[in-house]
C-alpha cells in the first residue's frame, strides 16, 4: 500500500477539524456550551495604535489562551489583567470550567501566577537555554 503526504488546504483542515469534532462529540456528554467561541480583543491608544491584544478561544468547556501581548511602554498599567479578565469572564459565561496557557521564562509566568494560574508542567531547554511553562486555572 502506498500513501501520499500532502500539505493540507484550508478546506482539508476544516474537514479534519470537523471529522475529529464529530468523533469527540460521540465520546462525551456534549452540549452547545462546548462549541468553539473565538475570544480575541485588543486595546488602542489615543493615536489608534494597538498597544495590547489577546488571542484565545473557548471550546469543550476550556479556555485556550494562545497569545497575550502588551507593548513595552504600557506594561505594568493593568492592560494585560484587563484583557485576561475579559476573556476569562466571557469563557466562563459560555460554560468554560478551566483555562490553560503556556509561556516562557522570559515572558509572563509571574503575571499568570499572580492572576491565579498554577504551573502544571515545565519543559527545560525550550527554546535552548530557557524554560516553557504550562499553566492552568479553574474558572
Amino acid at each position: 500500500m502506498q500513501w501520499e503526504l500532502i500539505k493540507s488546504s484550508p478546506e482539508i483542515i476544516e474537514y479534519i477539524d470537523n471529522t475529529l469534532g464529530d468523533f469527540n462529540k460521540s465520546q462525551v456528554n456534549y452540549n452547545s456550551k462546548m462549541d468553539y467561541l473565538p475570544l480575541n480583543f485588543h486595546i488602542k491608544d489615543e493615536a489608534g495604535s494597538i498597544i495590547a491584544g489577546i488571542n484565545a478561544f473557548a471550546c469543550w468547556q476550556m479556555l485556550w489562551l494562545n497569545e497575550l501581548y502588551v507593548d513595552k511602554d504600557y506594561r505594568g498599567k493593568g492592560l494585560g489583567a484587563l484583557l485576561l479578565d475579559k476573556i476569562e469572564q466571557d469563557a466562563k459565561q459560555s460554560g468554560s470550567l478551566m483555562a490553560q496557557t503556556f509561556t516562557f521564562d522570559f515572558q509572563a509566568k509571574d503575571f499568570y501566577v499572580k492572576a491565579g494560574y498554577e504551573v502544571f508542567g515545565v519543559i527545560d531547554n525550550c527554546p535552548e537555554g530557557h524554560q516553557c511553562f504550562y499553566l492552568k486555572k479553574s474558572l
